[in-house]
Formats: structure tokens, C-alpha cells, sequence
């Protein structure tokens, strides 16, 4: 049977809401894996998945490193016993990449070696990577359909792919790519949580205990397209906040991020009160604040504000629903099959020039009447949504995704 129709084939068992899911697969030969993502102690996306997903492979029984393209320069380390590579000197470090993977399954070739991806394809140019005969790269699929760069790699004969979101797989099947899904996971940590060592989320925040809080947490990461519509959001709160003088919006982000937006100056742009708008610690959000915060943060907000213009995944909204917070976000790519209970937001669509392909500009009238609603339905814990991120616990997206996935890779 071809890689194509074998990937086809466990993509159809693996589909949430499939029965089949979690019934018992064999397990995997053991590999000799160099998973390439960010570095497993970032507070980013791919770092929490990395962190996550890397000990259960190493659990097991394949030998596991790491290439972190972002967080480790200079030289190697350890984590929790884990080898851990550099970064190269281009930018998304593929100039290494092959020699990493090489160094690393020279080590026992006793084992079938692997490299695996965490991280946007599009950004692999460099020739060398035809070399490596097996890669299964974790990809995000953020755009209306599949962007061309994003399609090739896919593309490629020594690539298996798996998809993030049930919207990816989709794109990904429309352009002919038969694409295997595993979802994103989140730990056991994410509950509700009123508080930390007997501080309340709130106060954490530095807003008063009786406010109607609106929470973002969103990397402030590029400002061309601005993936995340800070303008938009940012905006349609200061038009909520008008009529409702309780209302606070805190940003659990950078105030200017890596190459962001400069989020004080369109705050004050979009009349937002400085009284109304707190921004997270930002010493503390630059170096990461301890795990057990976030949860008490999610918490304490009476709705997660999530619209962004496309999601590969968008973790943060699964995560806020463990902690019994609804969300708001986009009715676009991943974020309508993450958002159990919350509310909807229509967009239009908008060419991203880079990619070739569409993104979806949220119509702030709607985030306002979304908010409204949000308002008008707060609760301390909303308990239906808790129930619905349970299906994206880590050790159950391990057992009923991965597992059947690491038995069919090449």
C-alpha cells in the first residue's frame, strides 16, 4: 500500500468523533526521532507542544532529540536529560538541519531514524532536506486553501503530513494532499483555578474582583499581515467599554513584541481608557511565568477574546475552556471546531501577498455584539465548555492520535 493511501486511511480512524479513535493500534517500531520546533522550555505554541509531546514519544521507547530553532544558540544542553541542538544562522535554522539530524541518527543505527517538524513549513528552502529519506512534519494550515509554499512541502515524496486541525486536513485533502490530523493537547493544570498560593487570578492581573474582564493571549509576532487583528480587537473593545464602564481588557502579551505591533500606541489610537487596559508583567511574560499562573489568569477572565485573521491550531482557546471560560473568536480556519460554547465572529476575506493565499479580517461590529453577549452570559465557570476541552487532554490527544500515527509513518 502507497504512503499516500496508508496516511488517508489512519487520517480516517483518527478523526474526532470517530469511535475508532481510541481503539487499541499496535505499537510503533521504536525510531531514533530529531523533532525540530522551538525549544521545549518557550512559552510559545510549538514550545508547550514540544515540552509536551517529545517525553510521551521518549515514553514509548523511541530516543528522542531536539533541534530548537528558537530559544538555544551557541551551543547544546540538556533538558530533563533530552538533548537539545541549536539553533543555525538563518533564520528558521535549515542550514543545520540535516547535519543535526545526521549527528543524531548516527547515534544508534540500530533504530530507523526520523526527523519530525513542529513549526511552518513554508519556511524550509534549503536543497539539503532532500537528503533526509523520512520526514513527518506537524503542520499548521492558517489560510483559504492551503497557501502554494505550504502545498509543496506537503508535497514531496519523502514528507508525510500530519495536520493540526480537522480545517487543515480539509485544505489539505481539497489541494490532494492525504494528510493524517493529530490536534493539539493541553496538560492536566488547565482547570479551573481560583487562585495561586491564595492570590486570585485577579489580582495577579491587577484588576478589581468585581470588573467584567476581557483577557487576549496572543504572541505579538509580526505586524505584516497582523495575524492576531489586534486593530480589530483592540477597537472593538474600546467601543464595548464606552457603555460599559466595568469593563477592563488585560493583554497577556508583549507591548511590542518581535517585530509586533505597537500595542500601547493603537490602544491610545482606539480611545481606550488607560485605566481600562492592563498589560500582563512584562519582565515576567518575556521570561516566562510560572505554569500554574496561567491557569488562575483564564480563570479570572469572564471571556477570552480570540479573534485573529487565521489559526494553525490556537491553543489558547481550548486552554481558556479547560479553565471554564468561554471564548470568542473567528468563524474561520481552526478556531470554529476549538470554540465549544462560545461565540462566533464572520470575517471578510483578506489577500495575504506573502502567502498567496486568504486570510479573514473580522468585522469589529460583530467582536462588539460578540462581546455584548459575552457580557450579558458571564459565569464563574462555565462548566459545559470545561467538558469540551477535555477531549484535547494530552494524554488522551497521545493515546487515540498519536499512537495510531507513529504506527503508520514510513
Amino acid at each position: 500500500m502507497s504512503n499516500a493511501r496508508r496516511s488517508k486511511k489512519r487520517a480516517d480512524r483518527t478523526s474526532p468523533g470517530d469511535s475508532t479513535a481510541s481503539d487499541p493500534v499496535g505499537r510503533s517500531p521504536r525510531r531514533r526521532i530529531l523533532w525540530y520546533s522551538n525549544a521545549p522550555w518557550c512559552a510559545t505554541g510549538y514550545g508547550t507542544q514540544t515540552a509536551q509531546t517529545v517525553p510521551r514519544l521518549q515514553k514509548q521507547g523511541h530516543e528522542v532529540a531536539i533541534h530548537a530553532n528558537y530559544g538555544l544558540e551557541g551551543s547544546g544542553t540538556k533538558w530533563r536529560g533530552t538533548e537539545i541542538y541549536p539553533k543555525g544562522l538563518t533564520p528558521y535554522s535549515d542550514d543545520v538541519m540535516v547535519a543535526h539530524y545526521q549527528h543524531w541518527a548516527h547515534g544508534n543505527s540500530n533504530l530507523q531514524p526520523l526527523l519530525m517538524t513542529l513549526f511552518d513549513v513554508w519556511v524550509f528552502k534549503s536543497p539539503s532536506l532532500d537528503q533526509i529519506p523520512s520526514i513527518a512534519s506537524w503542520v499548521p494550515v492558517d489560510h483559504t486553501p492551503t497557501p502554494p509554499e505550504v502545498l509543496a512541502w506537503c508535497s514531496r515524496p519523502n514528507v508525510t503530513t500530519i495536520a493540526m486541525s480537522q480545517f487543515g486536513q480539509k485544505m489539505l485533502h481539497n489541494a490532494g494532499v492525504d494528510a493524517l490530523y493529530v490536534p493539539h493537547g493541553i496538560e492536566p493544570i488547565f482547570k479551573p483555578t481560583p487562585s495561586v498560593q491564595g492570590v486570585s487570578g485577579r489580582k495577579i492581573m491587577g484588576v478589581p474582583e468585581d470588573a467584567f474582564v476581557v483577557m487576549m493571549n496572543s504572541a505579538n509576532k509580526g505586524a505584516h499581515p497582523p495575524r492576531k487583528a489586534f486593530g480589530e480587537n483592540l477597537l472593538a473593545f474600546a467601543i464595548f467599554a464606552k457603555s460599559h464602564p466595568d469593563a477592563y481588557l488585560y493583554l497577556h502579551t508583549e507591548q511590542q513584541g518581535f517585530n509586533g505591533v505597537n500595542l500601547p500606541v493603537l490602544a491610545k489610537a482606539c480611545g481606550i481608557p488607560e485605566n481600562r487596559l492592563v498589560f500582563a508583567d512584562q519582565y515576567a511574560v518575556r521570561n516566562g511565568m510560572p505554569q500554574e499562573v496561567l491557569p488562575a489568569l483564564f480563570t479570572a477572565a469572564d471571556v477570552l477574546l480570540a479573534v485573529s485573521m487565521g489559526e494553525g491550531f490556537g491553543i489558547p482557546v481550548v486552554e481558556a475552556q479547560a479553565c471554564g471560560t468561554r471564548a470568542i473568536t473567528s468563524n474561520q480556519t481552526a478556531q470554529p471546531e476549538l470554540n465549544g460554547h462560545g461565540w462566533l465572529v464572520d470575517c471578510q476575506p483578506s489577500w495575504d501577498v506573502a502567502q498567496k493565499s486568504w486570510f479573514h479580517t473580522p468585522y469589529v461590529r460583530e467582536i462588539v455584539s460578540a462581546l455584548e453577549m459575552a457580557y450579558e452570559a458571564r459565569e464563574s465557570v462555565h462548566k459545559p465548555s470545561v467538558e469540551f476541552a477535555s477531549q484535547y487532554g494530552a494524554d488522551q490527544v497521545f493515546r487515540n492520535f498519536w499512537e495510531p500515527v507513529m504506527a503508520v509513518l514510513p
